[in-house]
C-alpha cells in the first residue's frame, strides 16, 4: 500500500514504507520524553510508539503535580493513516534531531498543552541491542537518545503550568524487543531467576557535560553497558567499557526505589567519572504512561480497536507505593526517578539534573547497599 512516507527518496528495502523487514509482531517504533522542574515537584512524559505488524499507534502522557500522577493513554489503528498522532497526542518535528513540538489537545482526562522539546546537545547512539534465546532472535533493537530542555504551557484539570527551560531528556528506539504487542512465546523450560538481576539507565546533564549511563547485570553473570559522557562545549564523547554501582534504597521491600546511588564509570581513555546521584522528588510511574499497563494489563502494541483512550489520577506521595483511584495500593517496579546529581572527573565536579530508573532484584549486602561492577 502507497502512503504519503512514499513520495521521499529514502527506501531500503524493495517494497513500499507500509510493512517493515520482519514479521515479527514485536516490531516497534517509539518516542519518548521526559522533564521536570529541576526542583523535582513537578514532572512529566510523553510517548508515542507505532506497531507495523500490530496495525496499532499508541501513546501516553503523564504529568506529576505535587503528590499526583495524572495519566493519559490511548491506541488507535495505524492503517491507513501514516501519520504522527493518536488520539489528542501529536508529535511535530520542527528541526530533525533538535526541536521537537509536542501537543496534547484538550480530551476527557483534563490534560492538554504544548510543549517545545529543544537539544543542548547531538543525539547519540546506544551499543546495538541482540539478544537470542534457544536460537530465537528475542531483541534487536537501536536507539538514541538526547538531552535537552522543554518549554511551554500544560494544563492538570483546573491548574495552569508554564514551563520554563524544563530539564529534559528523550530517546527513540526501533526493532524488536521483548514484551510488546504480544505475550512471549514459550520454547522451553522456564528460565531460572535464581538471584534476580538489577538494571539502572540514567540521562543526565551538568554545567559542563550531558549523556547517559545504562547497564543490565544478572546474577548468573550476564553484562550489558553502554555510556557516553560528552562534553556540552566541545561536543567531545568519552565512552564507558567498566562501571562500579553503590546503592542505597527507601528499603529492602522489593521492589525497591532508590533513594541515593553512586555510579563510577571508567572511560575507554582511561578516565574515571563518577555521579554522585540523590533522589528528587516522587517517580513516574511507568503503568501510567502504558509501559506494562492500560486497564486491560497487556501493556503497549496492544489492537484495542479502531480508537481508545483511558485516563486515571495516582497518589505518588509514598516514596515506593502508588494509591489508585479505588483505593488500592501497589509497589511498581517500573518507575523513572528524577534525581540531581553531581559529577567529578579529572577537571573537578560539575553539578546536574538527571533521569534515573534503577530496577534492583539483586540481594543487598549486609550495610542495605547494592554494590556491582563489571562491563
Amino acid at each position: 500500500m502507497l502512503t504519503p512516507l512514499d513520495e521521499s527518496p529514502w527506501h531500503q528495502l524493495p517494497t513500499t514504507f507500509d510493512h517493515v523487514v520482519t514479521s515479527d509482531p514485536r516490531f516497534f517504533d517509539r518516542l519518548w520524553f521526559a522533564a521536570s522542574d529541576r526542583r523535582g515537584e513537578s514532572a512529566l512524559q510523553f510517548t508515542l510508539g507505532v506497531y507495523q505488524n500490530m496495525n496499532v499507534v499508541d501513546g501516553g502522557f503523564v504529568a506529576i503535580v505535587g503528590d499526583r500522577q495524572h495519566n493519559l493513554r490511548v491506541s488507535r489503528e495505524l492503517r491507513p493513516r501514516y501519520v504522527h498522532n493518536c488520539g489528542p497526542l501529536t508529535i511535530e518535528t520542527v528541526e530533525p534531531l533538535n526541536t521537537l513540538r509536542l501537543l496534547i489537545a484538550p480530551n476527557a482526562s483534563g490534560l492538554s498543552g504544548e510543549l517545545e522539546w529543544s537539544g543542548i546537545i547531538p543525539a547519540h547512539e546506544e551499543r546495538h541491542h541482540f539478544k537470542r534465546t534457544r536460537g530465537r532472535e528475542v531483541e534487536n533493537y537501536s536507539r538514541y537518545d538526547q538531552i535537552g530542555e522543554c518549554s511551554g504551557w500544560l494544563k492538570v484539570g483546573d491548574m495552569s503550568i508554564d514551563l520554563n527551560s524544563w530539564w529534559a531528556c528523550r530517546d527513540h528506539s526501533w526493532g524488536v524487543r521483548e514484551m510488546v504487542g504480544i505475550p512471549e512465546p514459550r520454547t522451553g523450560s522456564l528460565a531460572s531467576t535464581t538471584g534476580g538481576a538489577a538494571f539502572g539507565f540514567l540521562f543526565f546533564s551538568t554545567t559542563t557535560h550531558a549523556g547517559h549511563v545504562q547497564f543490565h547485570h544478572r546474577a548468573d553473570g550476564d553484562r550489558h553497558l553502554t555510556a557516553q559522557i560528552i562534553e556540552r562545549a566541545s561536543g567531545s564523547a568519552v565512552v564507558g567499557h567498566h562501571i562500579e554501582v553503590d546503592a542505597v534504597f527507601v528499603d529492602d521491600e522489593r521492589p525497591r526505589r532508590v533513594r541515593q546511588a553512586t555510579i563510577e564509570v571508567h572511560t575507554d581513555d582511561g578516565q574515571l567519572v563518577r555521579f554522585e546521584v540523590e533522589a528528587q522528588g516522587p517517580a513516574v510511574a511507568m503503568q501510567g504512561l502504558g509501559y506494562g499497563g492500560y486497564d486491560d494489563g497487556l501493556g503497549l502494541g496492544v489492537w484495542r480497536g479502531a480508537a481508545h483512550l483511558e485516563s486515571d489520577v495516582w497518589d505518588v506521595a509514598h516514596a515506593a507505593e502508588v494509591g489508585h483511584g479505588d483505593g488500592t495500593v501497589v509497589r511498581p517496579v517500573h518507575r523513572i526517578q528524577p534525581v540531581r546529581l553531581v559529577q567529578h572527573d579529572q577537571n573537578g565536579a560539575s553539578l546536574g539534573t538527571g533521569s534515573l530508573t534503577f530496577i534492583a532484584e539483586l540481594p543487598l549486602d549486609e550495610d542495605g547497599h547494592l554494590r556491582l561492577q563489571g562491563a
